[in-house]
């Protein structure tokens, strides 16, 4: 059978699951009624959500007799660490540009990957229906990329395709639409390599992604490198280094085919298959036949620039929205999600109580907390810090490309921000229609809890994308938030008359009826410094009837934080609480003798 293996590559938010959707459609993978959810590649909820890809995932379709593996890899770099391990399952890629936006920076580093590799690209142009579609100019951007990216003469002769993913079709011109999707099916046939096979080779397979099964356990997925395998076939695993981690046997193979894996009888070197039936296997293991001595070379993860603590919940309401508060609980679910992630470090701390996770970005560590936010843990969650080198005596600090799509009008306020985080401006031009297109080289620590506030300044119209580009010399100090908090002094249920006189003091995050406790922060204080308040405070009543009848209380619509602002909000001194039902933010220390100890201890140290 013709064999294809394929990865998609698209920035977020370019089609590239919709692509997914109408490939899968029409190759037959689904009947004409039957029922399946808008961006079916999207599975997980999370996913839906945020309409990004985070997970990557693997389908199959068959088209004229030819069986095409395509997997759907992520588009953020945050999620970076899934496209690497990937990318050493495919033999060509799928590159998906907005016809408009053209190459973005996720685009940048995930190209940047498989050019190395050495895959040949196919490069998609989507979204040419729109109407500032500029699809020429869009092919000669890819090309330029390409040609900054160090890629080959092979790589450089790419085909390109002019497809509306939304609309079910694809041609060799963005001016005469095709009929379906034919023209990309013969491009992969006819550009991507087959696999490599060695069927008389013993059995190994990398594997490259790790999930867990209710009813299966642990399910490894890779593409077979040599051999075949069957059912209950003996294997053992190896580590990088060729040290043997564990033996056993295959309980199942699963085969992808359409949106489902399928028990397979045998699965031949060159195609992708999940394994399950192993304890201790991961990713980045070699999967073999007993007689195999050295393992596959596996590709080198790029590390964690960003990290934070997650620590046991111990203000006052802890324990009444979730059922997971033990540290023993906290630490076996990190320690799974580490295994099967390999771009995250969860390391324990000296107390045992908080550990340390380190990610990529504060979307990926968003997204973790979130997800066990709703598996009903309960968490502190530290401000964000990034992850320091040391070389050669000097104290190194990640950087990251920061490219940024404005209306012009709003550009200059854009650079001022952005120089105030010491961001570097590397590229100004205009984009079309009114937009600009700035690129800024900037110190990932100048951008933690920027996003929020260049919306606010772009009104909402603004696009913003990041990518690791490097590690510099620390670039020196970056103001943080001005403004102080306001602290409550006092536990119990938040009062409407307290906090109408409150209002005066600065934006509040509660509203009335709301469980409050001392120490927990309730609102920005207008000025400078922190300032505790009495959100309990109620009227006092007399035996004097008042001349004309009290006015009702009428309070402002309180300033409600995404899971993202919050921790991008909080100081070193916070935390935020995160529960099922909750995101409160307050002290670190909520006794207010404890912290004005700990000021004085820190000015002294200072």
């Amino acid at each position: 059978m013709i064999l294809r293996n394929i990865a998609i590559i698209a920035h977020v938010d370019h089609g590239k699951t919709t692509l997914v959707d109408v490939l899968l459609r029409q190759s037959g993978a689904f009947r004409d009624n039957q029922a399946v959810a808008e961006r079916a590649m999207d599975s997980n909820e999370l996913e839906r959500e945020r309409g990004i890809t985070i997970l990557a995932k693997c389908t199959s379709l068959d088209w004229r007799g030819a069986r095409i593996n395509i997997v759907d890899t992520p588009g953020h770099a945050d999620f970076g660490g899934e496209v690497e391990r990937i990318l050493s399952m495919v033999d060509g890629v799928l590159l998906l540009v907005d016809a408009s936006e053209g190459p973005m920076p996720q685009t940048k580093f995930v190209t940047g990957k498989a050019l190395k590799l050495g895959l040949r690209p196919i490069v998609v142009v989507n979204k040419v229906d729109k109407p500032d579609s500029r699809a020429y100019e869009v092919q000669d951007e890819v090309f330029d990329l390409f040609t900054a990216l160090d890629a080959s003469d092979a790589q450089l002769d790419f085909p390109t395709l002019f497809a509306s993913a939304k609309q079910g079709w694809a041609s060799l011109e963005p001016d005469s639409p095709g009929a379906d999707m034919t023209a990309i099916y013969q491009a992969i046939l006819d550009h991507v390599p087959a696999p490599e096979t060695n069927p008389d080779a013993p059995f190994s397979m990398l594997a490259t992604t790790l999930e867990s099964d209710p009813y299966l356990g642990r399910v490894l997925t890779g593409r077979v490198a040599t051999g075949a395998i069957r059912p209950n076939a003996p294997l053992k695993v190896l580590d990088r280094e060729g040290g043997l981690i564990e033996q056993g046997r295959a309980t199942k193979l699963l085969a992808f085919r359409g949106l489902d894996r399928v028990p397979a009888e045998e699965v031949r070197s060159g195609d992708i298959v999940a394994i399950a039936g192993l304890a201790r296997g991961t990713v980045s293991h070699t999967l073999c036949d007993p007689a195999v001595e050295t393992p596959l070379p596996a590709q080198p993860i790029d590390p964690p620039t960003l990290a934070m603590l997650f620590s046991v919940n111990d203000s006052p309401l802890a324990g009444q929205d979730g059922s997971k508060v033990q540290s023993r609980v906290i630490r076996d679910r990190l320690m799974a999600e580490a295994e099967g992630n390999v771009a995250l470090r969860v390391t324990e701390t000296v107390d045992r109580d908080a550990f340390e996770v380190a990610g990529r970005g504060e979307l990926q560590l968003g997204v973790l907390i979130e997800t066990m936010r709703r598996e009903g843990f309960e968490l502190s969650i530290s401000r964000p810090r990034v992850l320091y080198r040391d070389e050669d005596g000097r104290r190194l600090e990640p950087l990251e490309e920061v490219t940024i799509d404005v209306d012009e009008a709003f550009s200059g306020i854009v650079v001022e921000a952005m120089s105030l985080r010491k961001g570097k401006m590397r590229e100004m031009r205009p984009s079309g229609g009114g937009k600009a297109r700035l690129v800024f080289h900037a110190p990932s620590r100048g951008m933690i809890g920027y996003f929020g506030e260049f919306l606010t300044e772009t009104r909402g119209t603004g696009i913003m994308a990041r990518a690791f580009h490097g590690y510099v010399p620390h670039c020196g100090a970056i103001p943080g938030r001005r403004n102080g908090v306001l602290i409550s002094n006092a536990s119990g249920a938040s009062v409407a008359y307290a906090l109408a006189n409150l209002e005066g003091r600065g934006p509040l995050f509660i509203g009335p009826q709301v469980k409050v406790y001392e120490g927990m922060v309730i609102g920005e204080h207008a000025r400078a410094g922190d300032l505790e308040v009495n959100p309990l405070k109620t009227k006092q009543l007399t035996n004097i009837r008042a001349a004309g009848s009290d006015e009702a209380i009428r309070l402002t619509p309180p300033r409600r934080m995404t899971l993202e602002q919050a921790i991008a909000y909080i100081q070193d001194d916070e935390l935020v609480e995160v529960t099922p039902r909750s995101i409160r933010l307050r002290k670190r220390l909520l006794d207010p003798h404890a912290r004005k100890k700990a000021e004085r201890a820190g000015k002294a140290e200072g």
